[in-house]
């Protein structure tokens, strides 16, 4: 029996082997084709999407009718490292597209589970001046390629820039200077840590994270972007744990001063 048995248990092996490879080589094969037309759709989206040389205009425009100045300040190292590190902590080195944000995007469409988040700043900067209030599948593409469009154009610094002065920081308040100023009396060159994460976290939600009328809401988003902080390096959990035990009316002590 055993002499029956051992050729018959060798011939399995490489049978078996063979097709582990085949499925392995039809694998790679369909994973290169998906790359391809990955790589050809992208670049067709590229073609059809409208150029972002108006950004700087769109974008003055857009603080023109928000009684916002244009440019606006510089935006400070503090409150550019808090809303780096809670919205796209990749800025800076990503081609304007975060590719494992898109491949979340992606099977979240697949699986009918809808926008998982995400978003680069560029693409944000994108929605902001070319599709606002648009949440269609089109426009989230096109929002894709004009993030890569924006990040080779004017590059991370001046898209910080135009993103900053054009966002919304909730109690009317848009751009960088006027949420400062408005909420703190401070121009954003003199916000702490605690004022610099608070705005940074109030992009998300600005309205429901309003500190003025929801203080505990906005309490909860410092709380978030001081966690990111901490993760990237930028503080550490004993500095966090102290800027945190300032509460919300301290920091919005200087609110209606005229200081700035």
């Amino acid at each position: 029996m055993s002499a029956v048995g051992g050729p018959q248990t060798a011939d399995r092996v490489p049978w078996r082997q063979r097709k582990v490879a085949r499925i392995a080589i039809r694998a790679a094969q369909v994973l290169v084709t998906l790359l391809v037309v990955a790589a050809v759709s992208f670049g067709i989206l590229l073609l059809v999407t409208p150029s972002v040389g108006n950004a700087r205009e769109l974008a003055r425009q857009l603080d023109l009718a928000h009684h916002a100045p244009y440019p606006g300040a510089l935006v400070p190292p503090r409150f550019a490292a808090a809303l780096e590190a809670t919205e796209d902590h990749r800025f800076n080195s990503e081609p304007g597209i975060d590719p494992l944000a898109v491949g979340r995007f992606g099977l979240g469409q697949l699986m009918g589970k809808g926008d998982q988040g995400g978003a680069t700043l560029y693409a944000q900067l994108a929605k902001v001046l070319y599709t606002p209030g648009d949440a269609s599948i089109k426009a989230q593409l096109e929002q894709v390629a004009l993030a890569v469009k924006l990040r080779f154009s004017y590059g991370p610094a001046e898209v910080l820039r135009l993103y900053s002065s054009v966002v919304y920081f909730g109690h009317g308040y848009y751009g960088l200077q006027n949420a400062s100023c408005g909420y703190y009396g401070v121009l954003p060159a003199r916000m702490s840590w605690p004022q610099a994460a608070l705005l940074a976290g109030l992009v998300y939600a600005p309205t429901a994270d309003d500190p003025v009328n929801f203080p505990a809401n906005a309490l909860g988003r410092e709380q978030h972007v001081m966690g990111r902080l901490v993760a990237t390096g930028v503080l550490t959990q004993a500095q966090a744990a102290a800027y945190l035990r300032m509460p919300v009316s301290a920091l919005l002590a200087g609110r209606g001063s005229g200081a700035c």
